[in-house]
């Protein structure tokens, strides 16, 4: 048994609520165990001046961690930047795979993944709840008659898995994940393709079929995170 109970294979409890913030496009707020990230989508009618007039469209993001997000307090302003950055730099990536970029036409959308409570799993939590707020954006340009509703290929999920002690664990919390010999952030479509895959060696290195093992696993989480997507989606209009 793990630290908070689970088994090897289990995702954290997840729920995602949406429409939480009122001015924003799109928004939501998704709650991994006590990890929780507020995502908002937002559309301007233009997009960096590197696709100014190609008639194409732009995804990009930001992330930052409130400073009472952890204990203690996370400092505000730059002191993470290095680190915000990349994070953020993978949300967009992850979120233009799910996307067709020619079908939005000039416009851009920036999703803000904000974290109010921080343990573990950040980032992927921030791209799985950063789809959902950028679904309901996208739906709001398809009611307006602005785009087609072919823009959205696939859901995009993440989750984390880490090798401790010889167990390969899945989503894993804080402590589990200050103690991992080997963490990884695996970003998939409901197409089954992987968007993205990162690990590192923290103590021990691990073998090819440990990664094997970690991709089979991260499959089935991200899959039941596509279901938890499409639940908190379904009572809106024009969900597709």
């Amino acid at each position: 048994m793990r630290i908070d109970g689970r088994n090897a294979n289990d995702l954290r409890y997840t729920t995602i609520e949406t429409n939480t913030i009122e001015f924003s496009d799109g928004s939501a707020i998704i709650s991994t165990g006590a990890t929780k990230v507020l995502c908002t989508a937002s559309v301007e009618e233009k997009v960096p001046s590197f696709l100014s007039g190609q008639n194409t469209g732009w995804i990009t993001a930001e992330y930052s961690m409130l400073p009472g997000s952890t204990n203690p307090r996370s400092p505000r302003g730059n002191q993470r930047k290095g680190r915000s950055q990349e994070i953020q730099r993978l949300i967009g990536r992850s979120l233009r795979a799910g996307i067709d970029l020619s079908l939005l036409g000039e416009r851009t959308i920036t999703v803000d993944c904000d974290v109010l409570q921080a343990d573990g799993g950040t980032r992927t939590a921030a791209i799985t709840g950063g789809y959902v707020a950028l679904k309901i954006a996208i739906n709001s340009l398809i009611n307006q008659g602005l785009i087609s509703n072919d823009l959205l290929a696939t859901n995009i999920a993440a989750t984390s898995v880490g090798i401790m002690n010889g167990s390969i664990l899945m989503d894993l919390c804080y402590e589990e994940d200050s103690k991992a010999d080997a963490d990884f952030n695996i970003v998939m479509g409901k197409d089954n393709l992987f968007v993205e895959i990162q690990g590192s060696a923290e103590g021990r290195r691990f073998s090819r079929n440990s990664v094997e093992t970690i991709l089979d696993i991260s499959a089935q989480g991200i899959t039941d995170l596509f279901n938890i997507q499409d639940d908190a989606l379904s009572g809106l209009k024009n969900t597709g």
